[in-house]
């Protein structure tokens, strides 16, 4: 056995560094995190200073004996994770586990190793020069840890009692919440304003020239100064047969400078924007290029790390980049020195570097048939990004012309620009989200003061002030960043768990919160205000930074987190599920008179009801007209409720039309319209059931006990009437991927169990 063991996170990490580590080293992978938080109240002790009780992950418990083996045989063992605070946990976790198995000995060494890119130069370097473990990031990453779990394990079990069971909230995904609520908010709230624009259509030889009104007898027009149509019309009438002529040519030169290289924020903003990437496919493609690609024999990691928030590069980066400007570009887009970018980022770890290629000597093209074709995609965006960074300037040629028309008090304005060189838009130009198409990109015909234009059309146009834009993911993203709300690494988890837990649905791309996300929203914001306070989750992201870099300690942290929040938390026990999800409106039932309608949330979403519900049923969806008729329902024929044997009613609810029992509220038997198709596998769980084709309330397909809601059981994946050859779990499932093709599962989260059946297409 080789004398040198390697630990890294990743298994095809593990087979590029022993090509460079050679035989006398053994690469053993951990699969991420070994141990985590025993996942029950308790595991964090306020009164024992936040003790924290941890136990070995069960699906990577054969990898850590794999270790432990390895480590009995080894003289020197080096800690390679990834160089964050997850990863510094991880090696720290990885000895915590030897300690209690009394594998550590003064005859073997324990050396934490860190490199940002997998490349031979910088993993030799890096075992050459190894460290100690970094207890400061170690304690921060265990008080980010202990926070998320208190909220988690404390407010989670006070929203299942006040609003619904399954529900969850998080330290910084419920402030994440609150903005796409509020923005919602916004939008509902906004009154549209009208206003007219008056435009002027002449020409100078055969060249168009379309001028917008500025200034109308001598006055600068602002956005609502024409307010209406009547307006208008009466600036028209007073230009009617006016003749037009250059007022004033004003020429300008101006130039834009390229973006900063990719951090892990506008690494996935980008990715979102251009490619039509998720933040959550954008990193794990990121990942994959960075753990490393088979070229043709040769495993490679293609880019550096890509979880940073620094926009600094290497100067052998520097070198290299400008070098191939050089070398593959006119002088001209040179600059005479590097160009260095500022961190805008608070505590921006300066010893990362920015998200950039290995090598700017591999081209997209060159490694084109490695990958797969998103893989390409988000390689080529990362590559030009880093080339463009250190390219000259773009540079234009702006013109504003001014056209008096009657007399210099009445002025139209025509604006454009020419691009004069393009320096580093050759490469790459920064996408952004909502906005309006530049109009200064037309290109203007030579005129000078004192031409005299024909007058082709006047005209007005009607405009209305639109509401804020919707968040798209790389809107929120940015304004995540803005706020200091959770950490790059983080936002990519951020946005699934909002959408996992169905607080939020993506509807053309932009988010809309649900009336379940609405709900949550308002109860935090409510009753515990300070906790999604964007001001408050910035300043403790900033308190945990400051941890990592060793100027706070970790216990009083937590011990002011806690003190609060758990008084806070004691206080709401007394609230009533009613004063959480109903909110009253100033409308008397149309049905009993005697009572005020209310909304109220349930199983289906928020609806309108009388505030005497059950004494009396009234009830409509939001947004029906309260005046319309009644619609009586229609009665199933031929059949009875299972339950009480009251007549079956067909009723339209939130998301369509369904079967219910006609003596709800009592009886709250309903059943799909339509007969769902029946697997004819049997309930694994109450084996009195079989499993039936079902949709959730936002359309995605699963399956589940036709005896729901006597019997619960549920799963995602088509199931396979075939026993798990590991648990013996009754039933398996068939999942598909894009990363590891169809393979057969084991439903049971605590086995694991998979067998691929076909696997992924092969890369071209």
């Amino acid at each position: 056995m080789p004398a040198n063991l390697l630990i890294v996170e990743s298994p095809s990490k593990a087979k590029t560094l022993q090509k460079y580590l050679g035989k006398d080293f053994q690469i053993l992978a951990s699969y991420g995190h070994v141990r985590g938080l025993v996942r029950k109240s308790g595991s964090v002790d306020p009164e024992k200073d936040f003790k924290m009780k941890y136990q070995i992950i069960e699906k990577n418990k054969k990898h850590v004996d794999a270790i432990c083996d390895a480590v009995e045989a080894a003289d020197h063992i080096y800690l390679a994770s990834d160089p964050d605070r997850e990863g510094e946990a991880i090696s720290w976790h990885i000895m915590e586990i030897l300690k209690a198995k009394k594998l550590i000995s003064p005859e073997k060494t324990f050396k934490r190793v860190v490199f940002h890119e997998i490349t031979e130069s910088a993993v030799l370097q890096a075992v050459a020069n190894p460290r100690d473990i970094d207890f400061n990031l170690v304690n921060a990453q265990q008080a980010r840890s202990a926070l998320d779990y208190l909220v988690g394990f404390n407010l989670s079990p006070l929203l299942w009692r006040k609003v619904r069971t399954g529900l969850s909230a998080g330290r910084v995904q419920s402030p994440a919440l609150r903005l796409i609520c509020e923005r919602e908010a916004e939008i509902r709230a906004f009154n549209a304003q009208e206003y007219w624009s008056i435009h002027l259509d002449t020409k100078k030889g055969r060249s168009k020239v379309a001028a917008k009104l500025t200034t109308w007898q001598g006055k600068k027009l602002d956005q609502f100064d024409i307010p209406n149509e009547a307006a208008q019309a009466t600036i028209l009438a007073g230009l009617a047969d006016l003749p037009a002529q250059v007022h004033s040519v004003e020429k300008k030169k101006k130039s834009r400078s390229p973006a900063a290289p990719f951090t892990t924020s506008t690494l996935q903003q980008e990715a979102v924007r251009k490619l039509g990437f998720t933040t959550d496919r954008a990193m794990r493609t990121a990942q994959q290029l960075y753990e490393g690609i088979n070229l043709g024999g040769e495993t490679v990691g293609l880019i550096t790390y890509m979880r940073t928030d620094s926009v600094a590069l290497s100067n052998d980066a520097l070198a290299e980049i400008r070098g191939y400007i050089g070398e593959h570009f006119e002088k001209e887009y040179l600059p005479k020195d590097a160009i260095a970018y500022k961190n805008k980022a608070k505590n921006a770890q300066e010893a990362h570097e920015a998200v950039r290629p290995t090598s700017i000597h591999r081209t997209p093209e060159s490694v084109k048939t490695f990958l797969s074709p998103e893989q390409f995609k988000l390689y080529q965006m990362i590559w030009k990004r880093t080339l463009a960074c250190q390219m000259t300037s773009a540079k234009f040629d702006t013109v504003a012309v001014d056209i008096a028309v009657g007399s210099p008090e009445n002025l139209f304005r025509a604006t454009g620009q020419t691009l004069v060189f393009p320096g580093f838009i050759a490469v790459y130009q920064e996408d952004a989200d909502d906005v309006d198409d530049d109009e200064d990109e037309a290109r203007l015909p030579v005129m000078t003061e004192g031409d005299v234009l024909p007058v082709e059309k006047l005209s007005g146009e009607q405009h209305f002030t639109q509401p804020p834009p919707r968040f798209t993911e790389a809107s929120l993203v940015k304004s995540l960043e803005e706020f200091g709300i959770g950490r790059p690494s983080t936002y990519a988890s951020i946005i699934f768990t909002l959408k996992d837990r169905e607080y939020v649905i993506l509807d053309k791309k932009r988010f809309t919160p649900t009336d379940t996300g609405e709900v949550v929203n308002k109860f935090l914001s409510e009753h515990f205000t300070q906790y999604v306070d964007y001001n408050f989750t910035a300043k403790l992201e900033d308190k945990l930074d400051e941890i990592s870099n060793g100027s706070r300690e970790w216990i009083p942290v937590l011990d002011e987190f806690w003190t609060k929040f758990h008084k806070q938390v004691e206080e709401k026990q007394a609230l009533t599920r009613a004063e959480v999800t109903h909110e009253a409106m100033d409308e008397d039932c149309p049905k009993c008179g005697k009572h005020k309608l209310s909304i109220r949330l349930g199983r289906r979403g928020r609806f309108i009801s009388c505030s005497s519900y059950p004494e009396c049923d009234y009830t409509r969806n939001i947004g029906d007209d309260p005046n319309a008729a009644p619609v009586e329902p229609e009665v199933v024929p031929d059949r009875t409720c299972p339950k009480c044997e009251s007549p079956l009613l067909i009723k339209l609810g939130r998301y369509g039309k369904f079967i219910g029992c006609s003596n709800y509220p009592k009886c709250k038997h309903i059943e799909p319209l339509e007969k769902p198709k029946d697997t004819g596998i049997e309930c694994p769980e109450c084996h009195k059931g079989s499993l039936i084709e079902r949709k959730s309330r936002y359309g995605k397909l699963f399956y589940s006990c036709n005896t729901y809601p006597d019997c619960k059981y549920a799963t995602w994946n088509p199931p396979v009437a075939e026993p798990c050859p590991q648990c013996k779990w009754p039933i398996m499932t068939i999942k598909v991927t894009k990363r590891r093709g169809t393979e057969k599962v084991c439903p049971q989260k605590e086995c694991g169990y998979s067998e691929v059946l076909i696997p992924p297409p092969e890369k071209a």
